[in-house]
């Protein structure tokens, strides 16, 4: 049985791909805050939680302690470098050998060629501006936590998430290595099956050192692709 330790286990996100997960028959662990716990009570007897921030060195070192895979959900709440310093952690203490799967939106590019509407660079530079101004959240607190992903040499994948929806599962989402790609185009993945596209992330290899872009099986634009 494989164990995974989930960061940010309490989150939408995060309670899909505890789902996903248990169904594989994993064992799973998380990371959360204190005052979050509660809402995991659905997985009573199923799960070990670790609370704590998700940035905290010292918790992350206990949770990914023996674990085969870490599933990490980057958010970059604050402008204290929250989204960094929980890569950072997660990046320095998860087994060498482990899988390390991480999520963010399609805002992250990694080499520089993906191509963006100009709605999506319009809300990202908007967006952008007032959370860090609100002290909210700070988009670039996430560029900096994939770039050191990027840079890294584990066993790592970042998945890019595009807008989502709530619904039942459609299957597993299609994915592309360049935002632009016209299989992405409906720009729409089910939440449920952002998380199903993670936690299969585990065992599929040639997602290896990769930045897929996802988009759900069923739009208009994966069915158009005829992948």
């Amino acid at each position: 049985m494989k164990k995974i330790c989930i960061v940010g286990i309490s989150g939408k996100l995060g309670q899909y791909m505890t789902e996903h997960a248990l169904a594989r028959g994993y064992e799973v662990v998380g990371v959360c805050r204190p005052q979050s716990v509660a809402k995991l009570s659905r997985f009573a007897g199923q799960i070990r939680i670790f609370p704590g921030r998700t940035d905290e060195r010292e918790v992350i070192r206990a949770a990914v302690a023996d674990c085969d895979a870490v599933l990490t959900v980057l958010v970059p709440w604050g402008v204290q470098g929250y989204a960094t310093n929980t890569a950072q952690a997660v990046l320095d203490f998860a087994p060498a050998e482990a899988r390390l799967v991480f999520s963010c939106g399609w805002h992250i590019s990694r080499d520089g060629k993906d191509r963006y509407s100009w709605q999506l660079r319009l809300f990202v530079a908007l967006f952008g501006r007032l959370a860090r101004w609100l002290r909210l959240a700070d988009l670039s607190d996430q560029e900096e936590a994939c770039r050191r992903v990027f840079n890294s040499k584990k066993r790592w994948t970042v998945v890019r998430g595009s807008d989502l929806e709530e619904g039942e599962s459609e299957g597993l989402p299609r994915w592309s290595g360049h935002v632009g790609d016209a299989v992405l185009a409906s720009n729409l993945t089910r939440r449920t099956d952002f998380a199903l596209f993670m936690v299969a992330a585990i065992s599929n290899d040639e997602l290896i050192h990769k930045a897929p872009a996802i988009v759900g099986c069923r739009s208009a634009s994966a069915l158009a692709a005829g992948i």
